[in-house]
């Protein structure tokens, strides 16, 4: 379902309705798409978002080579201009990388450069550790202790001596520290969105220079096309969790909500009603705090159960994305508010907590693992049985 325009008729009389006569609330047209035009030209423009998430997939897939170096690897995450890192031409072309952009948000990191560097660092570690623990022992059989492969129904995977596939724990962080922190607390922050003279310019439509937007509606687009702006085959991995989350019929609707919010805030902008803006904002903040939480969720629970049944290829796999989806809660972000619904420590012990026992998610905690599902039921207000699915 796209955003009713019955429905912004109606919030719109509503807003008229506590207006002076003298006042002049402009009118907000908002499209089926997120498609904008001005001159008969589009004026969306999310390139560096869609080139970072190609170069997210490729460096996925790097990391699930054996025989590829550390070197070349961490040259990936943290490409620069020309560097043959990739397959791609244009993407060694590029002077984006993913590093740059990992816990970089101007809410959260502007000030905290401290934690900022910690978090890429903790990412080049994992990198590490992939290299170091688990490439040598590709082709053993891994056992308490031990790494190697393992087997998982028709799929291998391949884990450290602990059973951590740090390729899954990889990934799910990045959606946090990359993805949802650019999204929720950079680009669509009142800090990013009227710096400078943004706001007078896109009051007056004045132009970035060379182009067809201004930069206030760049900057939303840029929010968006980390979401949006990946290929049917090679999708934002984000919007891969918003669709799984959409899928479970307790949050049926939620990826229409985002999707939604996204539309609205950019012609809201064009409307230049910023307290609209701010409140679609709000919306996806919410909204994709909520899937990673729920994800978190649902790889514990059903990592949890697989390692009761001794299924440990499966087991590990589940439990290996709940990590990651665990450490991006401390990107999340509550609505109308500068926080998140976990701080970098909270996550941080909460992942000490699940590898905690001798041989880490060998003997993984139950308990443990239904205490932390609770707590973040908790935060988020879910449904700890509703989230599991």
């Amino acid at each position: 379902m796209k955003f009713s325009k019955i429905y912004i008729g109606l919030l719109f009389g509503a807003t008229l309705m506590s207006c002076s006569d003298d006042e002049t609330t402009p009118s907000i047209e908002t499209p089926d798409t997120y498609t904008f035009t001005r001159d008969g030209a589009s004026t969306v423009s999310y390139s560096g978002q869609s080139t970072r998430i190609a170069m997210n997939h490729e460096f996925g897939g790097a990391l699930k080579v054996e025989t590829n170096s550390e070197e070349a690897l961490l040259s990936m995450y943290n490409h620069q201009e020309g560097e043959a890192d990739f397959s791609d031409a244009d993407l060694n072309a590029s002077d984006k990388n993913l590093k740059s952009k990992t816990a970089a948000s101007a809410d959260f990191y502007s000030d905290n450069a401290t934690d900022a560097a910690a978090i890429k660092t903790q990412i080049d570690t994992w990198i590490g550790n992939q290299h170091d623990e688990v490439f040598p022992r590709w082709n053993d059989a891994a056992s308490a202790g031990n790494a190697g492969q393992i087997a998982d129904g028709t799929s291998t995977r391949y884990v450290s001596a602990e059973g951590v596939e740090y390729n899954q724990v990889i990934a799910k962080s990045l959606i946090g520290a990359l993805l949802a922190d650019q999204i929720l607390n950079n680009y669509t922050s009142t800090a990013v969105l009227d710096a400078g003279s943004n706001i007078e310019d896109n009051d007056a439509d004045v132009l970035a220079e060379g182009k067809t937007y201004t930069n206030m509606e760049h900057k939303w687009d840029e929010a968006y096309g980390y979401v949006y702006g990946g290929t049917a085959e090679k999708p934002s991995d984000l919007l891969k969790y918003i669709g799984s989350v959409d899928g479970n019929e307790n949050y049926t609707g939620i990826a229409d909500a985002i999707e939604d919010a996204f539309i609205l805030g950019r012609a809201a902008i064009v409307a230049k009603d910023y307290t609209v803006r701010d409140t679609q904002a709000e919306i996806i903040r919410e909204n994709i705090s909520k899937v990673i939480a729920v994800r978190a969720v649902h790889y514990l629970q059903g990592g949890k159960a697989l390692l009761e049944s001794q299924e440990y290829g499966g087991a590990f796999h589940d439990l290996s994305e709940g990590l990651g989806f665990v450490y991006s809660l401390q990107f999340t972000r509550k609505p109308n508010t500068d926080s998140p619904y976990f701080t970098k420590t909270e996550v941080e012990k909460f992942y000490e907590d699940i590898l905690a026992n001798e041989n880490g998610l060998w003997s993984a905690s139950s308990t443990t693992l239904d205490e932390i599902s609770n707590k973040i039921v908790d935060a988020f207000d879910l449904v700890l049985a509703e989230a599991a699915l």
